[in-house]
């Protein structure tokens, strides 16, 4: 059995005006230590299904095994447990603008009952990994965005994930911040062998950073297979679209000397 297996997952949403499905029939599975990528373009149903992987967004039906369990069917407080072995990293970071870097990344060992010299001993370490050990007094708001997603890495190590999803994180960057961001992120995924699932919008993400890839397209999974297989000899129209979208962005990028 593979570390994370999707099965059937479904997800509809209710409302006066009718029902919408925003997952249909969506299966994968997701090696230990494999960084494994969901494209789609927005509203293909990307935030819903990583928002599920954890339940934070309960699936209308379907099985999430993580490890062998299957997490609907966990006790509430065995939830709770299974949850702090996933990490997630957003588009918008998410930080506690009152608190500084070093607090901020000592927030999950607070919650844990970590007592605080230890905390933040191990905080200025995490924060030395992702090249942050000399903003440990600074406030979010004084950071560029780039330092922002660094530092909520840095509080997601420090919860010592054994999965790591990451919706649209690099979305809010510029393309440089973002190759940083990627080469952070493989360093971190090959160092502590942390499995990573990333959703994104953005083909260029997905080449440089998945070892497999699934697309997603109206809810569904259309096509999956090893990244360069796809990005090479893409099986169906919605892959080759996402694809000619990436090759005419960058023609544009290369006309306009950006």
């Amino acid at each position: 059995m593979a570390f994370i297996e999707i099965e059937h997952l479904e997800k509809t949403f209710q409302s006066k005006s009718g029902d919408t499905e925003a997952l249909r029939d969506v299966s994968f599975s997701i090696e230990q230590g494999e960084i494994f990528g969901v494209i789609g373009l927005s509203g293909a149903g990307k935030s819903t299904l990583v928002r599920c992987i954890n339940l934070l967004e309960k699936p209308s039906g379907g099985r999430v095994i993580i490890d062998g369990r299957e997490l609907m069917k966990l006790s509430d407080s065995k939830l709770r447990l299974a949850r702090r072995e996933i990490g997630m990293i957003f588009q918008h970071f998410n930080l506690l603008m009152q608190r500084t870097v070093l607090d901020n990344v000592c927030f999950p060992m607070e919650i844990a009952g970590i007592r605080k010299r230890e905390a933040r001993e191990k905080a200025l370490n995490y924060l030395e990994q992702v090249g942050l050990s000399d903003k440990a007094s600074a406030y979010p708001a004084q950071l560029s965005g780039g330092q922002k997603q660094r530092v909520a890495i840095a509080r997601v190590l420090a919860s010592k994930p054994r999965i790591l999803l990451c919706d649209e994180a690099t979305s809010a960057l510029d393309p440089q911040t973002t190759q940083s961001i990627l080469r952070l992120l493989r360093q971190i995924n090959e160092k502590y062998r942390i499995t990573m699932v990333v959703i994104t919008h953005e083909m260029r993400v997905v080449e440089q950073i998945c070892d497999r890839v699934a697309v997603l397209e109206y809810g569904r999974i259309v096509e999956t297979g090893r990244t360069r297989e796809v990005f090479d000899e893409p099986k169906t129209e919605a892959a080759r679209r996402l694809i000619y979208t990436r090759e005419y962005t960058d023609i544009e990028s290369e006309g306009s000397g950006i």
